[in-house]
């Protein structure tokens, strides 16, 4: 199988990059800095294309002869504060990098036979503690509206003849990435705390949910949507045990403080969602609120976690110093 993959330099892209080729595929991955990625040792089995999926370009000529299309592309969300500027790269990079994407199957005189598009559970928008499939309805705050162009970017395959599955990612676990690099570095420094679930100026209790998946699972999930021929529609890339924000700042403090101590650090309390909307801006609101969100349609589909509870994803995450956790009790797992 050729597989061309957008964002396949980014967290999620390199790993399916890698799962392509162990399996037997071909990755072409589009990159706005190929040079670069070319002279990198683990590049070498896999071709890579000069091109900004955001603009159209000589790139699109790529797609054409592929057996499928794997679209990851979209500016960071959390690269810096949330300005006019940076909200309308968020949301442009991922509706015209889909847009992109789609013009180029429709020229391609061999299509690929599917699509695998990205999102996000933000889809879903805060929601409390309502459990969330993928039959939810989409939510009206920007991040809502975003993934939800993002998808509807990408729906003009389907009159094309081309299976589109789109895989919304939660919050990835993968060591030394994404949220961990944040917060990790914290946790080592002092005590474990929720971050924001309070409403307003009273101390964060962490009330909020995570909707978490280690990079393993991703990963599998993704696969899942390219090889199976039933994976249509929305799928929901979280693991089957979401947690609330506190339990998952518990568990997180606990793994990374166990080789030096036998107890758990964490205080029960954290700054509250105010002081952080005055300290990040409007991209606080994604951290201080959340969504319980249920991967129904991956489980249904057959798909079996490596990693399905968090105490040992995190483990596993962070390595052999903290592998004691695997046996955890429950309560690490986190009150559902």
């Amino acid at each position: 199988m050729r597989v061309l993959v957008t964002g396949g330099s980014g967290l999620i892209g390199r790993r399916l990059v890698r799962r392509i080729l162990e399996e037997g595929g071909r990755p072409v991955v589009v990159s706005r800095r190929a040079d670069v990625l070319r002279r990198e040792r683990e590049t070498r089995d896999y071709e890579v294309v000069q091109g900004d999926p955001t603009e159209a370009g000589r790139w699109q000529d790529a797609v054409d002869g592929c057996d499928a299309v794997v679209n990851l592309v979209g500016h960071n969300l959390f690269a810096e504060r949330w300005t006019s500027e940076m909200k309308r790269k968020i949301r442009d990079s991922r509706v015209y990098g889909t847009e992109n994407v789609v013009a180029a199957i429709s020229a391609a005189k061999a299509r690929p036979r599917v699509l695998v598009q990205g999102s996000a559970v933000g889809y879903y928008g805060p929601r409390d503690d309502e459990e969330l499939d993928e039959s939810a309805p989409s939510g009206s705050d920007f991040l809502a509206v975003v993934c939800r162009e993002w998808e509807d970017a990408s729906a003009g395959v389907e009159a094309l003849g081309v299976r589109r599955a789109v895989v919304r990612i939660g919050v990835v676990l993968a060591p030394g990435e994404g949220a961990l690099k944040i917060m990790t570095p914290l946790f080592k420094l002092g005590p474990g705390v929720p971050v924001g679930g309070s409403g307003g100026l009273a101390p964060a209790r962490g009330r909020q949910w995570m909707s978490w998946i280690h990079i393993d699972d991703i990963v599998g999930i993704l696969l899942l949507a390219l090889q199976n021929p039933e994976a249509t529609g929305p799928i929901n890339g979280v693991g089957p045990h979401p947690v609330r924000n506190a339990e998952f700042a518990r568990t997180l403090s606990g793994i990374l403080w166990k080789p030096y101590a036998p107890w758990r650090v964490f205080l029960p309390f954290g700054p509250p969602d105010l002081v952080l909307r005055l300290i990040l801006g409007e991209v606080a609101d994604a951290i201080t609120r959340g969504q319980k969100v249920l991967p129904r349609k991956a489980m249904n589909l057959g798909y079996v976690f490596r990693h399905p509870d968090l105490a040992e994803a995190l483990a596993d995450v962070f390595g052999p110093a903290t592998t004691a956790v695997r046996d955890h009790d429950a309560t690490a797992i986190g009150s559902r």
